[in-house]
């Protein structure tokens, strides 16, 4: 894009939109990071795509502080986090107040919890090199092979895939592809697919993706509505990665993200739900969603439609939040949903 102030469509109503004046655009316009990342990157994602909600990426964790003017009100509107305010985190299973909401299998198809995170001294996705994106796999490769029991796997590089894995990687659900473009435009699809690629345990509960949208994403996952055991998986993988790999965290804004929605706990806990009467009751399900903290999405994502009443619910709260009340939104929201849809 060009040194001027950007041009917005009157139907965007992007943040980036809501607090980009020209005032601290003329004063960030020419701000370059220590690694490169310039202020013109951060925002190009937002100005190309128009329909974004946020439309910034952080490029390194020295983003959020020069380019502060813009990010803070950002991140202030989005999560409801003062400069004020400052994030705790919380990763012990044994706190959750939860059981199965659904133990006879009627409603829950599957459970699914994942946690992005960074590797502490390299720059985030937008703005890393070819050469430190494969020093980052690396690095992920020797951690999880020292994985033992139910979380030992195997690693499948995306570069040079033979089809029968490819095939075996979409079919089980797992493969992530080049193609988002809100990723593209950020920069974080350069040099695809080097550098980049998937481990799964054997039992296919825990996947790790390697540098998608950020350089980690930590996924527990089982059918079922089994919460807690999802969690804990989680958060023993989280603890043998970490032996290995420094992590990076800010101690105001929690784990640092490219994306700021994903800051703080960086966390998505979701489940895939069939609400086949609530389905016709949209406003009614989304009072309960709100009163929540809850994301409503269809089953294949962000920006998906919802299939024949399945919903993918997820806590909408991350930032200011712990990540032990991250999962619990989610199953008290959950079993508030499948109460009144038993009651319809």
């Amino acid at each position: 894009m060009d040194n001027s102030f950007p041009v917005f469509e009157s139907d965007c109503h992007s943040l980036l939109r809501r607090h980009l004046t020209r005032d601290i655009f003329d004063t960030l316009r020419d701000c370059i990071t220590g690694s490169g990342y310039t202020f013109l990157q951060a925002i190009q994602s937002g100005i190309v795509n128009q329909d974004s909600s946020i439309g910034v990426y952080a490029g390194d964790a020295e983003s959020y502080q020069l380019f502060s003017e813009l990010f803070t009100p950002i991140i202030a509107d989005y999560h409801g986090f003062s400069t004020a305010d400052t994030h705790l985190s919380h990763l012990d299973p044994s706190a959750l107040k939860v059981q199965n909401p659904d133990p006879e299998n009627r409603y829950i198809l599957s459970t699914r919890i994942r946690v992005g995170r960074n590797i502490d001294g390299m720059p985030l996705g937008p703005a890393v090199s070819r050469y430190q994106r494969r020093v980052i796999e690396e690095q992920v490769v020797a951690a999880v092979s020292n994985l033992t029991g139910k979380l030992s796997g195997t690693y499948f590089p995306l570069s040079g895939m033979d089809e029968e894995t490819q095939h075996r990687l979409i079919e089980d659900h797992f493969l992530f592809k080049e193609g988002d473009r809100f990723l593209d435009a950020a920069g974080l699809n350069r040099d695809w697919p080097d550098g980049r690629g998937i481990f799964h345990n054997t039992d296919k509960t825990f996947l790790l993706w390697v540098n998608e949208e950020d350089q980690l994403r930590i996924i527990s996952m089982q059918p079922g509505g089994d919460i807690k055991t999802v969690f804990s998986r989680l958060m023993t993988a989280v603890s043998e990665i970490e032996k290995s790999i420094p992590f990076l965290y800010d101690q105001r804004l929690g784990y640092l993200t490219s994306c700021p929605t994903n800051l703080g706990t960086a966390m998505r806990a979701s489940v895939h739900i069939r609400l086949p009467k609530l389905a016709v009751k949209r406003t009614e399900m989304k009072q309960i969603t709100d009163t929540y903290h809850l994301q409503i999405r269809g089953i294949h994502g962000e920006h998906s439609e919802d299939e024949s009443g399945i919903y993918d619910i997820s806590n909408g709260r991350r930032l200011g939040v712990t990540e032990v009340e991250c999962v619990q939104d989610m199953y008290d929201g959950v079993v508030a949903l499948i109460k009144r849809e038993e009651e319809l």
